[in-house]
């Protein structure tokens, strides 16, 4: 089923923690036979990269909405008909799958019509104007698919009128029937049927006949006229004569379609805004993948989706209400959680998600694969800032310890290679890495971002500060926020440098303030966003809330 599928998530602009803690719970959950899905909700850092190339990993699929789309729902497939396919071929078909819908297709599969039972219950219920018209120029071999008959001779193409004659008289009545280049269903009369034949019949039905004379079959070549031999009864004939002509006579070209791209919630409103039994999905190239009603709407289930390394909705996948958080796994504050029925939430003082991650697997006596045991270590590392941030625990050490032995790598050494790539930023652009590692919060009513960036040596930052300012300046006003920081941070100067932004950039001053006759002055130890950065800040921003 598409709807038992659990899409697990970190947050917004994610770190190499987010990532990773999103594929081992993911691995985790599929060792206990639960279909799940790693997520991001956003471009990958340099560092996050590097570690995936390194240990194998595919990048997770981008999520960016928590709505159920329509490739997600459980939808019938697709019922389709050629529109030179005919009427009868068509009723079969519905009739096989137990189908009121059927998608007309072209040979791409895109959908050009729709047809539906009762368009087709129109067709036995029409005038003779509107049978005449579906008739006209019809071939011997769209007449002979309903008949399932043989056809005897098929002459070169000539007008057909459109009307159908039952005529199984004798010869001395013919007299007083008009023919000409009409359908005529006559019996196994060799007499008469010559001369309809000679009489101006466009297509000579032969039904309750075993053969057909050959001064019959003279006479059809020399008039220009098509002989067919029905498998079936006069009545029956006469009756699938009538679904003969292509479908592309009585589809419905004008057909409300919906992408499989688009949102059920949407789809459903718009359902509701017309009368039809059952409409096609199609893709982007407009083929149809589906056909859906609002019973598959009405019994959609809301997107199940799995938290990691955040709990705030504000830092997570958009629409995120509309999903069933299933569970939460984090190391962070707990601020606006809050949902509708009951989730496992786990939240450890510690300093990663992916420490939590390699505990459950052992407490649950689960293997942890080498290459993920890699990945799972650099991303301890990655948010402990190999083991210098004040969130680091004793936990994480341990933790770094075991993975580092299943993944047979030296810490030290596979720290370095990791932050040497992570902490270039030669070739990046300001606005670059202003994105890639972003949170908003709501502190106190002051709309707060703070973007961290981690480099090597504060050196590298030389000669960049106005325009570090300057985009910090734009991207402030153009986001409408009160409070903008930009921390750049570097382990081997085990500090930071904050730069600010917004109406209340004083009060991000008066949390990092610079030294004297300096600006942007090192704020020593500074290296957590989470527990330092975060709480000095909400605790200067409560003085004046």
């Amino acid at each position: 089923m598409k709807q038992d599928v659990i899409y697990i998530t970190g947050h917004q602009h994610p770190d190499t923690d987010s990532i990773a803690a999103a594929i081992g719970y993911a691995f985790f959950k599929r060792a206990n036979g639960i279909k799940a899905v790693p997520c991001r909700l956003g471009k990958l850092g340099t560092e996050t990269k590097y570690l995936l190339d390194r240990f194998g990993f595919p990048e997770p699929m981008l999520l960016d909405d928590a709505r159920v789309r329509m490739s997600e729902v459980e939808v019938d497939e697709p019922t389709t008909i050629m529109p030179e396919q005919t009427i009868f071929e068509a009723i079969q078909l519905m009739h096989g799958s137990r189908r009121q819908t059927c998608g007309v297709v072209d040979e791409e599969g895109r959908v050009v019509g729709m047809l539906t039972l009762n368009d087709i219950g129109l067709v036995a219920m029409s005038d003779t104007a509107d049978t005449e018209r579906l008739l006209e120029d019809i071939t011997p071999e769209q007449i002979n698919t309903a008949l399932s008959g043989d056809i005897i001779y098929r002459a070169p193409d000539r007008h057909i009128r459109g009307r159908v004659s039952v005529i199984s008289i004798t010869k001395e009545d013919l007299a007083i029937h008009d023919v000409q280049d009409k359908i005529v269903v006559t019996g196994d009369d060799p007499e008469a049927q010559k001369h309809l034949i000679e009489m101006g019949a466009g297509i000579l039905i032969v039904v309750r006949a075993k053969q057909i004379r050959p001064e019959v079959l003279d006479a059809a070549k020399a008039n220009g006229c098509s002989v067919i031999m029905s498998g079936h009864s006069t009545m029956n004939t006469s009756r699938y004569t009538y679904f003969a002509p292509p479908v592309s006579k009585i589809m419905a070209t004008k057909v409300v379609k919906f992408y499989e791209n688009e949102f059920a919630e949407d789809v459903g409103t718009k359902m509701m805004q017309t009368r039809f039994h059952a409409y096609p999905i199609v893709d982007d190239q407009n083929r149809i993948v589906g056909c859906a009603s609002r019973y598959h709407i009405m019994n959609s289930k809301n997107k199940k989706i799995i938290l990691v390394d955040h709990n705030e909705f504000s830092q997570s996948v958009h629409a995120i209400e509309k999903a069933e958080v299933l569970e939460v796994i984090d190391h962070h504050r707990i601020n606006d959680f809050s949902t509708q029925r009951p989730v496992a939430f786990r939240n450890e003082i510690i300093g990663s998600t992916a420490t939590i991650v390699a505990t459950m697997f052992r407490e649950n006596q689960i293997p942890i694969p080498q290459n993920l045991a890699g990945l799972l270590l650099g991303a301890i590392l990655s948010d402990t800032l190999k083991f210098q941030s004040p969130t680091t625990t004793e936990k994480d050490k341990r933790t770094a310890d075991i993975l580092a032995a299943i993944a047979d790598l030296d810490i030290d050494e596979f720290a370095a290679d990791m932050f040497s790539v992570g902490a270039d930023i030669k070739g990046k652009s300001i606005t670059e890495l202003l994105n890639q590692d972003i949170k908003y919060f709501e502190i106190e009513g002051c709309r707060t971002m703070v973007s961290q960036v981690i480099i090597s040596t504060f050196a590298a930052l030389q000669g960049m500060q106005e325009q570090i300012q300057s985009v910090l300046d734009d991207f402030t006003q153009k986001k409408n926020l009160d409070l903008c920081l930009m921390v750049f941070t570097s382990i081997l100067d085990n500090g930071s440098v904050v730069y600010r932004s917004g109406e209340k950039s004083g009060w991000g001053l008066e949390a990092f303030p610079d030294k004297e006759n300096e600006t942007h002055s090192l704020q020593k130890g500074i290296l957590s966003r989470k527990s330092q950065i975060i709480p000095m800040l909400t605790s200067t921003i409560k003085k004046y809330s």
